[in-house]
């Protein structure tokens, strides 16, 4: 039976849990049976010691582990909240006011052109503050899952640096 290691493709279900202000889990996320989590071990983007935990074991084992903030996203930095002029969103001299809304994850680009995502905190009249903080940066993760199915990955999911099929990507 395949282990998890570099290479390989893993599919697992899990809950994602925070501890909140009140040092309570809080539920945030769940990927189940019909939705697994499918990624390609040593190529994800994952925090690494999100792989690092997750590192030789096999499908069908139990996992149980937390990630504090400097293991996972990060503290949360508030000068990652940024005020951003209110044109900047505007398409054709108009806004659109179904995108532009508190709390929507908006795609945006920096001087350099570099993706993220950020998430409207507020919006005034001239200005609206966006927070590029990852969303579960400063948090205490808490993983309780099991390992659905470890493969081989194939040479085209390699040279792509991705899953594809099912669970994975699709092109």
């Amino acid at each position: 039976m395949a282990s998890i290691s570099e290479n390989k493709v893993v599919t697992i279900t899990y809950d994602l849990s925070v501890t909140d202000e009140n040092n309570e889990k809080v539920l945030v996320e769940s990927a189940e049976a019909d939705s697994p989590m499918v990624f390609l071990f040593g190529h994800s983007g994952l925090p690494e010691e999100f792989e690092n935990q997750l590192a030789d074991k096999q499908a069908g084992d139990a996992f149980t582990f937390s990630l504090t903030p400097d293991q996972a996203y990060g503290d949360y930095d508030q000068q990652a909240v940024v005020a951003i002029p209110k044109q900047v969103f505007e398409i054709d001299g108009q806004i659109d006011e179904e995108m532009l809304q508190e709390g929507n994850f908006l795609p945006m680009s920096d001087n350099e052109g570099h993706q993220m995502q950020g998430k409207v905190v507020s919006i005034g009249d001239t200005e609206v503050q966006m927070d590029f903080n990852h969303p579960l940066a400063g948090m205490v993760m808490h993983f309780d899952g099991q390992v659905a199915a470890v493969r081989d990955a194939t040479q085209e999911e390699l040279a792509h640096g991705h899953v594809h099929g099912e669970g994975g990507h699709q092109h």
